[in-house]
C-alpha cells in the first residue's frame, strides 16, 4: 500500500470504520514508513483530544434559528433555476481555494472543524474548557503552518501561491514557516508566487530573520519586479540596515538600470 493510499483512509481509520482487511493493511504500512506514522500519531492526538471535549448545549434559539433557515431554504428552492448561475461562479471559487490534495483537503477540514469547536467553546462560561480551548488553539495554528508549508512545496505554481496565501492566516508563524516563506522568495521559478510572497512576508516583518532574510534576498534577486518590490518594502518600512544592500544593487552594472537607479533614491530616502 502506497502512502497516498493510506493518508486517503486517516479519517475512516481514525473513525474506525476500515474493515479488518483495510486496518491490516495499513497498520502493516506504519511498520514499515515512520513518515505517515508520525502524521498518523500527530493526527490521532488532536483526534483523540476531539473527543474528550465536553458536550456542549445548545440554547434554545438554536432550534428556532434551524426553522427558520429551513424556510428560507425551502423558499429558495422556488428561484433555483434562476440563481444557478450565481451559484455556479461560487462553487468554482471555493474549487480554486480548495486543495486537490486529500492530504491537503483532510487537513483543512480538521482545521475548520477545530475552529467551529473553539467557537462553541467560546460561547460558554468563561470557566468551562479554557485550558481544551488553549490546546486546541494551537492545534488549529498548527494545522494552518502544514498546509501552508505543504503547498508552499507543490510542484504547481498554483498550489504554491494558494500556500502563500493561506500563510497570511497564520497568526504565529514558527520558523519553519518562515524559513519555507524565505526560501520560495529565493528559489522559486515562478515571478507571481515571489511577488506574493513578498506580500505574505510583510506581514511579518517585525520578525528579525524576515528582516535579514528580506535584505538578503535583494541582490539574489533576478527579476526587476521582485528587486522593485523589495526596495518599495524597505523604502516603506525605512530600513536603514538595508542600505549596504541597496549600495551593492546600485554599484553592480549587472542589474537593470531602472533598479539601480531607484536603489540610489531609496538610500537617500533612507538616509
Amino acid at each position: 500500500m502506497k502512502c497516498e493510499h493510506v493518508t486517503r483512509q486517516i479519517a475512516d481509520y481514525l473513525g474506525g470504520n476500515l474493515n479488518d482487511s483495510a486496518l491490516s493493511k495499513i497498520e502493516e504500512h506504519l511498520l514499515s514508513c515512520s513518515a505517515c506514522k508520525a502524521e498518523f500519531e500527530s493526527l490521532g492526538t488532536t483526534w483523540e483530544k476531539l473527543g474528550k471535549l465536553p458536550e456542549a448545549t445548545p440554547p434554545a434559539t438554536v432550534k428556532a434559528r434551524f426553522y427558520a433557515m429551513l424556510e428560507a431554504y425551502e423558499a429558495g428552492q422556488n428561484v433555483a433555476a434562476i440563481r444557478l448561475g450565481w451559484r455556479e461562479k461560487v462553487n468554482n471559487s471555493l474549487g480554486r481555494w480548495w486543495p486537490q490534495q486529500p492530504v491537503f483537503q483532510f487537513g483543512l477540514a480538521l482545521a475548520l472543524l477545530i475552529i467551529g469547536l473553539i467557537s462553541g467553546l467560546a460561547m460558554k462560561a468563561p470557566s468551562q474548557g479554557n485550558q481544551d480551548l488553549m490546546v486546541l488553539r494551537n492545534e488549529v495554528y498548527s494545522l494552518r503552518q502544514m498546509v501552508a508549508t505543504a503547498l508552499l512545496q507543490n510542484q504547481s505554481s498554483s498550489e504554491r501561491l494558494r500556500g502563500v496565501s493561506y500563510s497570511y492566516r497564520v497568526a504565529q508563524p514558527e520558523a519553519t514557516t518562515l524559513e519555507t516563506l524565505l526560501n520560495t522568495l529565493d528559489y522559486d521559478s515562478n515571478l507571481n508566487v515571489r511577488l506574493a510572497t513578498i506580500d505574505a512576508l510583510s506581514i511579518f516583518y517585525d520578525e528579525e530573520v524576515v528582516r535579514a532574510g528580506l535584505i538578503e534576498s535583494l541582490t539574489r534577486q533576478t527579476s526587476p519586479l521582485t528587486q522593485i518590490a523589495l526596495i518599495e518594502l524597505f523604502v516603506e518600512r525605512q530600513e536603514k540596515q538595508a542600505v549596504s544592500a541597496l549600495k551593492l544593487l546600485m554599484n553592480n552594472e549587472m542589474f537593470n538600470q531602472t533598479v539601480r537607479r531607484r536603489a540610489g533614491k531609496a538610500i537617500k530616502q533612507l538616509k
